[in-house]
Order: C-alpha cells, then structure tokens, then sequence
C-alpha cells in the first residue's frame, strides 16, 4: 500500500467519519484503491455523502452532473488532487 500524504489522510478520516465506517480506518485506505467497488464496499449514495463532507469541509461543490465524476472518485488519490485543485483558501 502506497503512503498517504497529509491531505490524503485528512480526507480519508473525512471519508470514514461521514460514512460511518467501523471496519475501516483512515489509514487503511490505499491512496490507489478503488473507492468503489473494491475493498470499502462504497456505493452511489456513499458518493453523495462523500460529496456533501466535502462540500462542507473544504468550501466548493462537487455536482452530481460533472462528467468528470467517474475519474475524480477513482481513488482516495484522485479525490484528494481534485479537492486540493479546488478547496477554497
């Protein structure tokens, strides 16, 4: 398992509180796992959840109806990049 960055631990802590997950830690989240259909077991209305954390947490959105969606929540990885584009300063 690759090592997370700071960001990327504060994120998956995000992931695991808003989810309520308790078979899971955030450091057990593989920065290159999949998010969905891997080893968390996340569906779409995680998705959603995830989506509302982050919008309250980090001050931008991320729409339901962004084509780029499918690439952004390919893995805690590419979720942290994009929060990290796009939180407010």
């Amino acid at each position: 398992m690759a090592e997370q960055t700071t960001a990327q631990h504060e994120l998956a802590t995000l992931i695991v509180e808003s989810l309520n997950l308790e078979t899971v830690t955030a450091d057990q989240i593989d920065p290159d796992a999949p998010l969905f259909g891997g080893d968390l077991g996340l569906d779409s209305i995680d998705a959603l959840e995830i989506a509302l954390a982050v919008s309250k947490r980090y001050g931008f959105q991320l729409r339901s109806d962004n084509p780029e969606n499918r690439q952004i929540f390919t893995s805690l990885r590419s979720l942290s990049d994009h929060v990290e584009r796009h939180r407010a300063a």
